[in-house]
This record gives C-alpha cells, sequence and structure tokens, in this order.
C-alpha cells in the first residue's frame, strides 16, 4: 500500500521540540467562548475547558488551539482583559497538568498573546496576519515563538465585504508573501501559513483556494488547513454545521492530498484515523 507523503517544508521549533512534518500534525480547537460558531460555549466554563482539552489530547492532537475571542462574524466584541480571563487559566491548567503538551494561543491581539505565552503558549495563531494589531509582529519577534500567519481582509465583522480578488490564490499568496518579508526583517524564524478558509472568501472562492493550495508550498514553510465544519462545507451541502463531520473529513483527506502539514479540527479522533491510514 502507497502511503502519502507531506510535502518538504521549513521544520517547526515548538517548545524545544523539532518538527519536520514526514507525519502532519492535527491541531485541536479549544473555543473558550460563549459565541463560536460550531461549539460556542460547551466549553466556557474552565473546568468544561479542562475536560474536553483532556480528550482532545487522548482522541491525538499534537497542538491544542485555545482562542477566547470568537471570530464569527457579528461577535460580541470583549476587551483583551476578558480574552485572558477566558483563556489564560485553562492554558495554564493544561500547562501545570499537562506539561509536554504543545499550546496555542488564537488571538490577534498582541498583548493577549504575550500573556499566553507566559501561561505557557509556545505558538500564536493570528487570523489577521497582523493587521489589526500593529504590535503582533514585533511582539511575535520579541518572544521568539512560531506564528501562524493567515489572510484576511478587513475583520470578522466585515470581512465578507471583501471578497474581490484578480485570483483567488495569487492575490492570496500576493499578502502572504509581503507579511512573510516583514518578518524576516524583525527575525522572525518560524512561520506557518493558513491560507484562511472562510474569511474574506465567498464558498466558490474556498473551493477554488482548496483545490489550489499546492501552489503556496512555493513559499517552503508548513501549510496550515482549517475547513472543520466551517460553512464552505455545510453551506454548499445545504445542511448544518453538526451534520458536516463527512464532508469535513472529506475535505482534510484533499488537503493532505496537497501536501499540508497541519489540520486544524474539532474532530480529532476520527482525523487521526484518517492521518492513521494514509500516513
Amino acid at each position: 500500500m502507497m502511503h502519502l507523503q507531506t510535502t518538504a517544508a521549513q521544520s517547526l521549533n515548538l517548545g524545544g521540540q523539532l518538527f519536520s512534518f514526514e507525519r502532519p500534525l492535527i491541531m485541536g480547537i479549544l473555543n473558550v467562548t460563549p459565541d463560536s460558531f460550531f461549539d460556542g460555549g460547551q466549553h466556557y466554563r474552565a473546568d468544561l475547558a479542562m475536560a474536553k482539552a483532556e480528550q482532545l489530547l487522548q482522541d491525538g492532537a499534537d497542538i491544542l488551539d485555545i482562542g477566547a475571542f470568537s471570530s464569527r462574524p457579528g461577535a460580541r466584541l470583549i476587551s483583551a482583559q476578558e480574552e485572558m480571563d477566558r483563556a489564560l487559566p485553562v492554558m495554564e491548567g493544561l500547562r501545570t497538568k499537562y506539561p509536554d503538551c504543545k499550546l496555542s494561543i488564537d488571538t490577534f491581539r498582541a498583548d493577549v498573546a504575550e500573556e499566553a505565552v507566559k501561561a505557557g503558549a509556545q505558538l500564536i495563531n493570528d487570523i489577521s496576519a497582523g493587521t489589526i494589531d500593529d504590535h503582533m509582529f514585533g511582539t511575535v519577534a520579541r518572544l521568539k515563538v512560531p506564528y501562524v500567519l493567515m489572510h484576511m481582509r478587513g475583520v470578522p465583522e466585515n470581512m465578507q465585504q471583501f471578497t474581490q480578488y484578480d485570483d483567488i490564490v495569487v492575490d492570496v499568496a500576493t499578502f502572504l508573501g509581503e507579511k512573510i518579508s516583514v518578518l524576516r526583517s524583525l527575525g522572525v524564524q518560524d512561520i506557518i501559513l493558513d491560507p484562511g478558509f472562510g474569511f474574506a472568501k465567498t464558498i466558490d472562492q474556498n473551493h477554488e483556494l482548496l483545490h489550489r493550495v499546492d501552489e503556496l508550498h512555493y513559499f517552503g514553510l508548513p501549510l496550515l488547513g482549517g475547513i472543520s465544519r466551517k460553512s464552505m462545507i455545510y453551506k454548499k451541502l445545504g445542511i448544518s454545521a453538526q451534520d458536516s463531520l463527512p464532508g469535513t473529513i472529506a475535505l482534510n483527506t484533499l488537503l493532505l492530498t496537497k501536501g499540508v502539514q497541519i489540520l486544524r479540527v474539532h474532530d480529532v479522533k476520527e482525523t487521526k484515523q484518517v492521518v492513521d491510514l494514509l500516513f
């Protein structure tokens, strides 16, 4: 039986451990928010969040991505302090109980990112690519932690007003390339690219980007695919997000065939089965 191989990319230093991506990594989503599009409110309390995190780790998550600010359109704007109050206790608890686990903070705020790193985060996942907080790139450079650079236009409240592209893949690549240049000039070494499925893109644009995502290997950097239970699946199929696991598995499998090195998912157990079968 022939197994897939990931596409060669720059290795990643995550908490002192070097990942070279012979096998794709699974990033488990842990939303500690009351209003995320799929699992909002389910893990809002710290004890529920800890229990969910433990389950994700047992299911095979390589990284836990903790988000305390919902990026869905129309989500309530919260303060940086409220974001930290939601995320930091969970992060500190996980770092104490599972000292070797890999933790990511999903935030576009530099001060939240810094406090999360102090609490044990080893990766910063920024949906805005530094466009919302001008201090983010400098903070990442100073903290010397890996950074997920994602394509988005506008902010979550208005991003779907900015879906005009000449060529979706070329325009996304140009945006990412410009940001990579800035990060490199600041001395940032570990960069992961996220094309931003669902952010400032129509359903058709998302699917074109999905089928051409391998073109982003041009940069020689790890690619992260985040399509789990998104509207590009359930709206195209005319179903709910709750019924979109089969579609999510199908498109994550396609991402793997395109050489994507990291899958960001809600359903870790099922995704691990796919990775185990193919790698």
